[in-house]
């Protein structure tokens, strides 16, 4: 669901010129509706392009489960703003349950939106660009500088420097060893001290003692290939203290600091504690385990996003991400060959739909709709909430192993976070009106999103009142992470499209239909 007062923005860190180990403070800035928005002061950068960079965050009252069915409470961006303009642009947005991290996403597209007048988006405008005076960024520099220097204050982390390439590569170990080796003749810190001072005075032939560990920028691991030139400074340890405290990230990582979590990386060491791996590395090195089958699957293909087709299509889904693994092993997927279902006397879906405003969005695998609330339906005694209808072409769902020329799928929510969604198959033939309407506003770009100053009534989607049999059975999402226990609805009467709509969406996506599923014995029902 949109959170229209809210486009919050996420950027890479790199891009915010500021340590990542630096903690947040956030300072909340208004409150809307139950949900506190807050800006961190620690992370608000003033870029060399006249702009400034600052990292926000909503956190909501409760939890909120999106169309995938994955809750988070709060919602972290970074927003791009142009003082000048009065105006900002959001780049990325990472979704948290509590200091988890749920999901990111980043925009394809950023699109410059202008800040309006008294509202959250000008507060946080204001407040980004106020620190971009002398005095304000000042303390904020005076402010950085002190939790940097309390940071190298504690005991550092040092390891070989043969290891040195490992610190630094693009899958960190979380390799340390112990403070005070069995054949170190010197203090450890102080060894340490020794060679970051000056590497070059090891013998020829001589293996150096210790290095200080290199800081790993986690954002540019997030971002291989925009961020190469940044690693590849990266691997070579500063020698001289950076001249701006605020804005450098510490030589060494303390070894009371938590690794921060990386988005959508597979960490393939021992789950072991801090002082098992510190004994290991101090001795022999870590205890090799197997590596699974599916966290070798996923490592393999953790640079891929899903699609519809090649590396990151639906024979891969479960292997590009940990928590698409639903997709190979849910034993209720969807879609389905709907064959075989009983005769019953099914209830009527209740439906409370009216004339609503609407934006449409190209997300990368479909056109879609989000709706505004109060549109909704109510089916055996539980009530669902509309949230948003997409386009597939063909239909996913088969009857009879006859598939459809295209497919809307009506998503909606209940309180509990249960999804229930309705299939609307579409056949060649007259023009449908409200279709055309979302084809007239569809973006122009994947990633950009149209809000017309129109309303759509959804009522026009379903077949006619006195025509809305339909099968029912428990399924899934058909795109990852393939979340099951969605309740499905799919009417037997298609409604038509006219073949120059077909087309015009063909354009997009020509096919991005996930192949049929195995029932797995499930019962399917229908009316008689």
């Amino acid at each position: 669901m949109r959170l229209s007062h809210t486009k919050l923005l996420l950027a890479l860190a790199a891009a915010c010129g500021m340590s990542a180990a630096l903690a947040a403070t956030w300072e909340t800035v208004a409150s809307v509706k139950g949900e506190r928005i807050d800006l961190d002061k620690s992370r608000i950068v003033r870029q060399t392009d006249n702009r400034t960079t600052a990292w926000s965050r909503a956190a909501l009252e409760r939890d909120f489960i999106d169309e995938y069915g994955l809750r988070y409470t709060a919602i972290e961006a970074l927003n791009r703003y142009d003082c000048e303009k009065h105006s900002f642009a959001t780049v990325k947005r990472v979704y948290r349950r509590d200091a988890e991290m749920v999901r990111e996403e980043t925009v394809a597209s950023p699109r410059e939106i202008a800040a309006e007048a008294g509202s959250v988006d000008e507060k946080l405008l204001v407040e980004a660009c106020r620190l971009r005076t002398v005095g304000e960024g000042k303390r904020v520099a005076e402010a950085a500088s002190q939790q940097a220097a309390a940071a190298l204050a504690a005991k550092p982390t040092v390891m070989y420097a043969d290891m040195r390439s490992a610190a630094v590569d693009a899958k960190p170990q979380l390799k340390r060893v112990a403070d005070k080796p069995a054949d170190a003749k010197v203090p450890a810190a102080k060894a340490a001290d020794k060679v970051a001072e000056n590497p070059a005075e090891a013998k020829s032939g001589e293996r150096p003692r210790y290095i200080e560990l290199p800081k790993i920028d986690k954002s540019k691991l997030d971002e291989p290939a925009a961020n190469a030139p940044g690693k590849a400074a990266e691997a070579k340890p500063e020698s001289k203290p950076a001249t701006k405290p605020a804005e450098t990230r510490p030589a060494v990582m303390p070894t009371t600091a938590k690794p921060e979590r990386a988005y959508e990386r597979v960490v393939e060491v021992p789950a072991v504690g801090r002082h098992e791996l510190e004994r290991q590395y101090a001795s022999s090195g870590p205890r090799r385990a197997p590596k699974k089958v599916a966290e070798t699957a996923v490592a393999e293909h953790h640079n891929i996003h899903w699609s519809y087709e090649g590396e990151g299509g639906p024979a891969n889904w479960a292997k590009l991400r940990a928590d698409y693994v639903t997709c190979a092993a849910g034993r209720r997927q969807s879609p389905i060959d709907i064959r075989e279902a009983i005769k019953v006397d099914l209830e009527p879906i209740q439906f409370d739909y009216k004339p609503s405003r609407f934006n449409v969005v190209d997300n990368g695998h479909t056109v879609q709709v989000n709706v505004a609330e109060g549109n909704s339906i109510r089916i055996m005694e539980r009530q669902y909430q509309l949230v948003q209808f997409h386009f597939h072409r063909p239909s996913e769902e088969r009857i009879g192993g006859r598939a459809f020329d295209m497919v809307i799928h009506l998503v909606h929510k209940d309180d509990d976070g249960k999804l229930a969604v309705i299939a609307v198959l579409l056949e060649k033939g007259a023009e449908h009106p409200l279709i055309q309407t979302i084809w007239n506003n569809m973006p122009l770009e994947p990633g950009q999103d149209v809000m017309p100053s129109l309303v759509i009534d959804p009522n026009q989607l379903l077949p006619a009142p006195e025509r809305r049999a339909y099968y029912t059975y428990m399924g899934s999402l058909t795109t990852p992470p393939c979340t099951e226990d969605v309740l499905w609805m799919v009417f037997k009467q298609p409604v038509q499209v006219s073949p120059q709509q077909v087309s015009i969406f063909s354009r997009l996506y020509s096919n991005n239909a996930r192949p049929v599923q195995a029932t797995n014995g499930r019962l399917l029902k229908e009316n008689r």
